[in-house]
């Protein structure tokens, strides 16, 4: 799929699921911007480093005033530690919740203007999280369960000069997989899990990215593009004692 002279910007793309993501348009010949707190520690060749706090409002309506062009943001960055409600106050979960619903949408409304001229299209980065009990992880799920609503009604509002789709990803196998998972054993187990039989690399990530902001999804609206890797097998069929092989 060709992105060629389209701009996109990508946050949160200097590591894992986002640098993969910004790879793929770099290879779809778009002119990629990657905006992150702090710069990676190896420079991603074809894309230009921007140092920018996606929590801070002013800084990002500043950053995508100053663009020429946009056609394509890929709402990525957010994250969030494993922290058990009752172990944190109100304000700590909340500041999850900022960085995974209120960045995206504040990032949103401040490229529309550029969006809306382009004919553009706005992907974001949803999770599993947000489809099913995240415990540890509650302030988290609750924001991208937020985030996949908040692009439908989006897609709706905008329609038809910008696109917004959600895409809803599962466990990817990122340099920091191990603060997730474990070791190779734990992921080893953790992929087992998975119909596929092993995690997403982040170029797969990157490639359906790829895909929703092409012309080949020009009908694709309001859509959630679950790329997971078939998801989880239930718990309960591991479980029973019916229909068991003897």
């Amino acid at each position: 799929m060709e992105l060629k002279g389209r701009v996109a910007v990508v946050t949160g793309g200097t590591r894992g699921v986002g640098a993969g993501i910004a790879r793929a348009f770099v290879s779809a010949g778009a002119d990629v911007v990657v905006c992150a707190r702090r710069p990676p520690e190896v420079p991603l060749a074809g894309a230009e480093f921007v140092s920018l706090d996606v929590r801070d409002p002013d800084a990002v309506r500043a950053f995508f005033g100053a663009l020429p062009r946009l056609d394509v943001l890929v709402n990525n960055a957010g994250g969030g530690p494993f922290r058990l409600l009752a172990d944190a106050d109100a304000e700590r979960h909340t500041r999850v919740i900022e960085l995974n619903l209120l960045a995206p949408l504040t990032a949103s409304l401040a490229a529309h203007g550029h969006l809306k001229r382009s004919k553009g299209s706005v992907v974001m980065i949803g999770s599993v999280s947000g489809s099913r009990p995240s415990p540890g992880s509650a302030a988290y799920g609750a924001a991208k369960a937020g985030l996949e609503n908040l692009a439908r009604s989006m897609a709706v509002e905008w329609a038809p000069d910008v696109r917004v789709n959600t895409l809803v990803v599962g466990m990817v196998r990122t340099e920091l997989a191990h603060l997730h998972y474990g070791d190779e054993n734990g992921i080893d187990a953790v992929s087992r899990t998975v119909p596929l039989g092993r995690l997403a690399e982040p170029a797969e990530v990157g490639a359906a990215a790829v895909f929703l902001a092409s012309d080949a999804a020009a009908y694709i609206t309001g859509a959630s593009l679950l790329v997971h890797g078939g998801g989880e097998r239930p718990l309960f069929l591991d479980a029973a004692t019916a229909n068991k092989e003897t």
